[in-house]
């Protein structure tokens, strides 16, 4: 662990109370609970304001330090956590256990953001907030992960509403003396720095390290004196800036990250990289690797793209992120010199092969270029991104371009209420959360419906609280009246269904779906039988104008005088507001146009929490959903009236089936269906959907693979990295001489025999596999058959005759012929996506 800068907090602590300092820098303390009590007794007005302990420790005067660090009982206190988290950091762990004697694993993920708590606001939504949840498990699980990302200044916009209920964007200063991270110091004690070279000039980047548990997480930033100004501002905002700006930005993350992992001498195995934004560190960690084993960087690609893994959640090929070619040139001609290569080389990468002058260069591009995994974070994300990438595998079948998924999952620690930790530690005990996920299936049957009814009725009544002060606080800032926030403390109500609507405010979630028609949805609310509430949040990003305009459309709804005590608009939507959402909410309502949601992890989060999704079937809830687990939304209709189709579909649910099974009691106040329903869903789903099954899958689908295939590709000095870069060399240079003579085909007994000519010319037949594919149609993945080599035809350069015999009912016609690249240790397509098909005469 390198060494860290002491941070300012622990000159105010005093020795007896020291140990307070770890406690609050260490984010264990966003999910595990243990030392809450001590920050409540430090100062109650300013931890249940800020929720941060740091921010506690740094406004707590000295005087009242000095009393507790004479409090015998508040030292106990302290003593008692301090060998808890100490226990949590010694214990045996889920990987350990599992893979005892395998070879030292060292994985380095890569952000752009990561929500891991709202006392570090680096984040702008769900790819952050899973990130954080990833690190988080890693920790929980032992996997031995590090962590990449960038420390920005100014963060993500905050949001606050004028008085015409107008989305205004407010961004705050992030002051590192504020913020839980601790400075990284070099070996002569001052602080290490990292330099990037860019036009012209050199860029230094500071290096600050979170602890996140057993996870190092590791942020650049730019706002060094020594920087110009124009350079400090960098790493200021998140998704901020220019284009020019943007690609800066990864070029920090990707090239300058994997040097903070040299500079630190961290060995990595595996460079998971999380989305398209880090594409270059596959560059600069081939690029390092080359210098120190004194290979070619095209070798050295080789050897290092087996440890690489690449996450898409991009559900749209519009979304990726892609930069023009004249500043690729400004930034990558000097790169791809220091590279070894051509600076054309380096921006074909990033291109389809085939495109055209014009065509930018595409970050997704170059990570699946320079990654020999890639997924998708859900079933429905895996099919359509194997439909995006089509452009890097030409002619391949689309079941066949090499995109697998892993279904994204969240931290359940860290979205879990108290009554529902009370609930399921009743039901499964503690540590529930360290152990394989699929043994928590069942364990939640054991609870009565009435223990199910009354810790969701207890959930409901806090988030209706929470509600109430927090719209007071916003009203405030609207110049609202004394009597006007006087009045939003009866709105809401804690015994009224409560729906939740809260994402990102863009386009494709049809954030104005459920106002469609609002007249129908103030009738559903104001029902005096059945009365419904809804609390709704999101923010627009400062350029999206239809965004923006839903916004204020949603504020100005909840002013309407009919339903402004049963719906409300809830300003700047953080993790702290989706916390208490997903705690409190009897439902779940998500709205985006299928296929459209990579993933969606919103509605996973209220499961742990007894709530219940009621979702058009995109993303994960196109795995999740059953009858009796929630609701899915029909898309009845294609075409310009699809959401006016989809709007009438979602009232019909509410109205006619959701309402009513809420509302239907027996006689001791229980609604039997719906606590049915919500057993069901803690039962099957909480479990399924958790970041630490997702996490085990990328250890045992992803990471352990990769590091494998890496290490073999680097065995005799990288001698084999060299022969796989030989064999791509040779089929570029000799597939466009394969041809094929005719096929014979024959009946024979249950199948048929089949042979044909297949002329090579200068491809080796040992680079090859001839094979047999017949498609599979609706039922996904095709069927493929070997053919095999019998004998060489006479006359003929490479020139052979390939047969084979298929016991099969399928017809002849369904197989056609087909040479594909063959070499042990090569992924194929990924890293050879040469393919040739025999034409029918």
């Amino acid at each position: 662990m390198p060494d860290t800068a002491p941070h300012s907090l622990h000159q105010r602590l005093p020795r007896p109370i020291a140990a307070l300092g770890p406690l609050a820098l260490d984010l264990h303390w966003t999910w595990n609970h243990a030392a809450d009590d001590l920050w409540e007794r430090i100062e109650g007005a300013i931890w249940r304001q800020a929720g941060n302990p740091l921010f506690v420790l740094q406004n707590a005067s000295l005087h009242r330090l000095e009393m507790l660090a004479q409090d015998v009982a508040f030292r106990r206190d302290l003593e008692a956590a301090v060998k808890a988290r100490e226990e949590y950091l010694a214990r045996p762990d889920w990987f350990a256990e599992t893979h005892t004697g395998a070879a030292p694993l060292r994985i380095a993920y890569f952000s752009m953001e990561y929500g891991l708590t709202d006392a570090l606001p680096i984040y702008s939504g769900g790819l952050g907030i899973l990130a954080g949840d990833h690190l988080k498990s890693a920790s929980d699980l032992g996997v031995p992960l590090v962590a990449i990302g960038l420390l920005y200044r100014e963060g993500y916009f905050r949001q606050t509403i004028d008085s015409s209920g107008a989305q205004l964007e407010l961004y705050t200063h992030n002051g590192a003396e504020n913020l839980p991270i601790e400075a990284v110091l070099a070996s002569d004690g001052a602080p290490m720095r990292i330099a990037i070279q860019l036009p012209g000039r050199h860029l230094r980047l500071r290096i600050w390290r979170v602890l996140v548990g057993r996870v190092d997480l590791y942020l650049l930033d730019s706002d060094d004196p020594l920087n110009s100004p124009v350079d400090r501002a960098i790493t200021g905002k998140l998704y901020g800036g220019d284009r020019e700006t943007r690609l800066v930005q990864e070029i920090v993350l990707g090239i300058g990250g994997w040097r903070v992992l040299e500079a630190l001498g961290i060995d990595i195995d595996v460079c998971h990289l999380n989305e398209g934004h880090a594409a270059f560190v596959t560059l600069e960690r081939a690029h390092c690797y080359a210098k120190r084993k004194a290979i070619p960087f095209l070798d050295a690609l080789w050897a290092t793209r087996g440890g690489n893994v690449f996450t898409t959640h991009t559900p749209i090929e519009a979304a990726f992120d892609t930069f023009p070619l004249a500043l690729l040139a400004k930034y990558g001609s000097e790169y791809a010199a220091d590279l070894g290569i051509p600076a054309e080389q380096l921006i074909a990468l990033g291109r389809a092969s085939g495109t055209n002058g014009n065509a930018p260069f595409n970050m997704a591009y170059l990570a699946a270029r320079t990654c020999a995994r890639l997924n998708g974070v859900s079933a429905l994300h895996g099919q359509v991104s194997r439909r995006i990438f089509a452009p890097l595998f030409p002619r391949w079948p689309e079941s066949e371009i090499p995109i697998t998924h892993i279904t994204n999952g969240v931290h359940v620690p860290s979205w879990d209420s108290a009554w529902a930790d009370v609930v399921w530690t009743e039901a499964c005990g503690k540590g529930r959360w360290l152990r394989d996920p699929a043994l928590l299936a069942g364990t939640i049957e054991r609870v009565t419906d009435e223990s199910l009814w009354s810790f969701r009725g207890d959930e409901r009544r806090d988030l209706v609280e929470y509600a109430r002060q927090r719209l007071g606080l916003h009203l405030g800032h609207r110049g609202a009246s004394a009597a006007e926030i006087a009045a939003a403390e009866d709105w809401l109500d804690p015994n009224v269904l409560t729906l939740g609507f809260a994402r990102r405010f863009t386009d494709y979630k049809r954030p104005e779906l459920l106002l469609t028609d609002p007249d129908r949805l103030a009738r559903l609310l104001t029902d005096p039988q059945r009365p419904v509430q809804l609390i709704v949040a999101g923010k627009a990003h400062p350029h999206d104008e239809r965004g923006r305009a839903a916004v204020r459309r949603w504020v100005q709804f909840a002013g309407r005088p009919d339903v402004r005590a049963r719906v409300v608009f809830l300003e700047d939507y953080d993790m702290t507001l989706a916390e208490q959402l997903v705690q409190g909410v009897d439902v779940w309502i998500n709205t985006p146009r299928r296929p459209w949601e990579a993933c969606g992890t919103s509605g996973m989060k209220i499961l742990v929490n007894g709530g219940l999704n009621v979702s058009v079937l995109d993303g994960w809830w196109a795995e999740a959903f059953g009858h009796d687990l929630g609701w899915a939304i029909a898309e009845p209709t294609t075409g310009p009236m699809a959401d006016a189709a989809v709007a009438g579909e979602l009232y019909r649910l509410l109205e006619q089936e959701v309402v009513p099974e809420f509302y239907t009691r027996d006689a001791a106040g229980v609604p039997r269906r719906w606590v049915a329903r919500i057993r069901a869903s803690m039962s099957q789903l909480a479990a399924r959907f958790s970041s630490n099954r997702m996490l085990t899958e990328y250890v045992e689908r992803m990471y352990l693979p990769a590091a494998q295939d890496y290490r073999l590709r680097c065995l005799d000095q990288g001698e084999r990295a060299h022969a796989l870069r030989e064999w791509l060399h040779t089929l570029r240079h000799h597939w466009h001489e394969i041809h094929w003579g005719p096929i014979d085909i024959s009946p024979a007994e249950e199948g048929w025999s089949f042979a044909v000519p297949v002329y090579l010319g200068g491809v080796p037949p040992d680079a090859v596999e001839v094979q047999l594919f017949a498609d599979g149609g609706a039922e996904g993945a095709g069927e493929c058959h070997d053919l095999s080599r019998s004998s060489s035809l006479p006359g003929a350069t490479g020139g052979y005759l390939y047969s084979a015999r298929l016991w099969t009912s399928r017809p002849a016609t369904d197989f056609t012929p087909r040479i594909i690249p063959l070499r042990r240790l090569a992924n194929v397509p990924a890293e050879a996506s040469f393919i040739a098909w025999h034409q029918a005469s």
